[in-house]
């Protein structure tokens, strides 16, 4: 795996971190090894990234007639690197990711497919503290989010907490980045921190699987709904296995038991396609939250 950055340089130097880390991994031409090589941003630990790509990967070998790597990275920056220089073939990414990608890889990079649940996405900001009752009460108050990177676990969040008259580095006590979701709501159990976001996604998992208490932990509030998750490839890939990753993606269906196992594990109902349009709104999101420039 490759090291993890600072999380604290992840929006001021990221690329330059990543290129670092990537410099060091040797470059292989998918076409002639027929290998495709695939990523995620560490929105989750590493062993859960793993266990839900695994009936994914078989299929998509099985898809496409290539053996399918995965490579595991320790922050977000690297995977939009890794895309740039060509390392990766295809990476699930947020929304503010893939338009970080957009912009690093000069609009190359392009979204193929989202989950159905992926057009509406949503975050939740959580609380153990029965004096936290609406955003209002987090003045004062100490905060997580997740990666600077984060779509769900950041970007979007802050960007709904500003439009609240809410500016978190003024307004917080403190402010802390956990640096992925599941560890956001574990900063918050332990008190580390009074409140913090998470995307609704892994907050349902996570209460599905009993890992959170909802009586302890507890929702306070949802931003209003956002594009968020989507599977990239890299500009210059072969278009005909474009189309063959996205023909497979498209037609996954949970009524056949295999398929629905692929997709209970990436939690979608159904995969969708998306374009690079459906991002214009995260990019002004950042751009409004000065995290572009």
């Amino acid at each position: 795996m490759i090291s993890n950055a600072s999380r604290r340089l992840a929006l001021r130097g990221p690329l330059a971190i990543a290129a670092a880390a990537f410099a060091l991994a040797p470059l292989h031409a998918s076409a002639a090894d027929k290998v495709l090589r695939v990523s995620a941003i560490p929105d989750e630990a590493p062993t859960e990234l793993q266990r839900k790509f695994a009936p994914l990967g078989k299929y998509l070998e099985a898809e496409t007639g290539m053996k399918v790597q995965f490579i595991p990275v320790s922050d977000y920056a690297a995977v939009v690197e890794a895309l740039a220089s060509n390392k990766i073939d295809m990476a699930w990414l947020g929304g503010f990711t893939y338009v970080q990608a957009r912009i690093r890889t000069k609009g190359t990079a392009t979204p193929i497919v989202q989950r159905a649940e992926d057009a509406k996405f949503t975050s939740k900001f959580i609380t153990a503290s029965p004096a936290i009752k609406s955003l209002n009460d987090l003045k004062g108050k100490t905060f997580a989010f997740g990666s600077p990177s984060s779509t769900s676990g950041s970007l979007m969040p802050r960007y709904y907490l500003q439009q609240a008259g809410i500016t978190p580095e003024k307004d917080f006590k403190t402010v802390a980045y956990s640096g992925a979701h599941d560890a956001t709501v574990a900063f918050v159990a332990a008190g580390k921190a009074e409140a913090g976001v998470l995307n609704t996604s892994v907050w349902d998992k996570l209460v599905e699987q009993k890992k959170v208490d909802p009586a302890k932990v507890r929702v306070f509030a949802t931003t209003p709904t956002y594009y968020d998750y989507n599977w990239t490839v890299r500009g210059n890939l072969d278009p005909t296995l474009v189309k063959k990753l996205t023909t497979a993606f498209l037609k996954l269906d949970p009524a056949k038991p295999a398929d629905k196992q692929i997709m209970d594990l990436q939690r979608a109902s159904k995969f969708i396609p998306t374009t690079k349009a459906n991002y214009d709104s995260i990019e002004k999101a950042a751009r409004t939250a000065g995290l572009l420039k």
